[in-house]
């Protein structure tokens, strides 16, 4: 059963998204509030899997929530769920730690996919998110990234996380196992000095020259 916490403002939408969760066989909704107030307090009493975030929430926005959310609790994968599209909100959210980011126009079906495909160590996002992050990547002089030390494979593996392709498929577009993927993914954190997916992506988009 994946646990799933949703954090929206819009109370209409917070319980329509907590609807949709709770008919699902395989997810159910643990925590559903409308602030980030008090989050750490109330992640303590019901700690999810997969967090679904708004980043225009009041008292605090998503993007300081993140940051907070992943220092206290490492494990739960944020999925940004907004209206937003700037580029700074989107490489601010992965470099804090989302996971994933989803518009809010996303039909409900993709919404059960994305959170799926989040648990199973994919990095959804909207395919118009996607795109800017892939174009941002794309625009990193290769001079620029070989500082990195990165293999050429390793580099092939990386721009694949950029594209959100889960462990499996990435194992599967190189013919190899995935405990090779595992491999290739681990010095590849090791080298870019970072712990997680979401990092990686971020430090080679925001931070190309280190």
């Amino acid at each position: 059963m994946i646990k799933v916490g949703i954090i929206e403002d819009n109370a209409a939408l917070r319980s329509s998204l907590s609807r949709l969760i709770n008919s699902q066989p395989n997810m159910s909704c643990v925590l559903a509030i409308g602030t980030l107030m008090h989050i750490v307090s109330e992640l303590v009493n019901n700690v999810p899997d997969i967090l679904v975030l708004d980043i225009g929430l009041p008292d605090m926005s998503g993007i300081e929530g993140v940051k907070l959310i992943k220092m206290s609790f490492p494990e739960i994968q944020v999925l940004m769920f907004t209206v937003f599209e700037d580029d700074d909100k989107i490489f601010d959210a992965i470099r804090f730690g989302a996971s994933g980011y989803l518009l809010k126009k996303t039909p409900p079906g993709e919404i059960i996919l994305a959170i799926e495909d989040l648990i199973k160590g994919g990095a959804p996002m909207s395919p118009s998110i996607a795109r800017k992050v892939i174009q941002s990547f794309q625009q990193v002089p290769v001079a620029e990234t070989q500082g990195y030390c990165l293999t050429a494979r390793e580099k092939e593996v990386l721009y694949c996380l950029v594209e959100g392709l889960s462990h499996k498929k990435i194992a599967e577009k190189y013919f190899v196992s995935i405990s090779t993927i595992r491999t290739h993914i681990s010095n590849i954190y090791e080298k870019l000095h970072v712990n997680s997916k979401a990092q990686a992506v971020a430090r080679v988009l925001r931070q190309p020259n280190l």
